[in-house]
């Protein structure tokens, strides 16, 4: 037993020191808060992620949101996260999330004419995304009962929406004789003749841009300590070019004047990759052809499982506190 007895007070001296870390009397919590109910909660998120762009869809008429989801191209996002909560009704939440998205026309179900253009439009894109921002969850039925000490329920619904700052890297997809395909990022191509004189109007676009995250969860409490939440949270951006698509198809000519040889021969093959089928006797459309939709911007959502942890003691009054603030280790057994 004496053996044992440095590593049991080893390990209660690692618990007093994080208690105090941790307690209700931290500088830090105080400052941020003057709350005795206030706590801070840290933890993990994953789930499906989708995009919805100007490529793939659905039949009939592309249009926005789920029914043009194409749900074989969902990917994982997965993420970390930090929230603050003042009181029972609101959390400020600063998070960062990584995944990949992608979009290809290839798979449109050819059912009539709307869809056959886009599906012999035969573009694709594959991007990493990243992103970082920060939100205020609101939770109606806790503000409701705000004046109610004894409403505690273990399953909370809530609102949020934050701003944050997104990066994205589209590449689009070439395939040689033999099959096999190659991929190349975008920007750089101009695809749309973004910069080009002859385009003013399209400007460069950024990687690293701003979103709006907003969308709508629910928190169930396993304990006072841990939680789960399903949460479902739309990425308002302003870009229509995440996927490297969004108005007509350009001059091809104009590759050879704004970039490099190999560069030109590059944007020439993929920024219009169409069959011979849709118009008759030819193998591309022509300048000025519809290529995207420049009214709707790109967005992106993720269903969320998010598990948190809190941090610190949990006390409900300062004479919990004060109770366990007398609790000591045992010098021995």
């Amino acid at each position: 037993m004496k053996k044992r007895l440095p590593t049991f007070r080893l390990t209660c001296f690692i618990l007093a020191t994080l208690s105090f870390l941790f307690s209700a009397k931290s500088y830090s919590q105080s400052l941020i808060f003057g709350n005795e109910k206030a706590r801070v909660e840290v933890g993990i998120n994953v789930g499906p992620l989708f995009f919805l762009g100007d490529l793939g869809g659905h039949h009939g008429k592309g249009t926005t949101f789920l029914k043009d989801l194409n749900l074989p191209l969902t990917k994982i996002m997965k993420g970390v996260f930090l929230t603050a909560y003042p009181n029972e009704w609101l959390g400020i939440r600063a998070a960062a999330d990584i995944g990949k998205i992608d979009g290809f026309d290839n798979i449109i179900n050819t059912k009539g004419v709307n869809e056959l253009w886009r599906k012999q439009r035969n573009l694709d894109f594959r991007s990493n995304i990243s992103e970082a921002y920060i939100a205020t969850e609101i939770f109606p039925l806790m503000l409701l009962y705000s004046g109610e000490e004894s409403y505690k329920p273990r399953l909370r619904p809530y609102g949020v929406i934050g701003v944050g700052v997104f990066h994205f890297n589209p590449q689009g997809s070439l395939t040689d004789a033999n099959g096999n395909m190659t991929w190349y990022y975008l920007q750089p191509l101009h695809t749309e003749g973004e910069g080009f004189a002859e385009y003013p109007q399209r400007k460069n676009y950024a990687l690293t841009q701003v979103n709006i995250p907003m969308g709508l969860g629910a928190k169930y409490y396993l304990s006072d300590r841990v939680n789960l939440s399903l949460e479902v949270l739309e990425r308002k951006t302003f870009t229509d070019y995440i996927d490297d698509v969004s108005t007509d198809y350009i001059d091809p000519n104009l590759f050879n004047k704004y970039l490099t040889p190999q560069n030109a021969s590059i944007a020439r093959a993929i920024f219009d990759k169409t069959n011979s089928i849709y118009v008759a006797g030819a193998s591309r459309f022509s300048p000025g052809s519809q290529r995207g939709n420049p009214n709707q911007t790109d967005a992106y959502f993720s269903i969320s499982l998010k598990l948190a942890v809190r941090l610190g003691a949990i006390f409900d009054n300062i004479y919990d506190r004060n109770v366990a603030s007398h609790m000591k280790c045992p010098k021995r057994f």
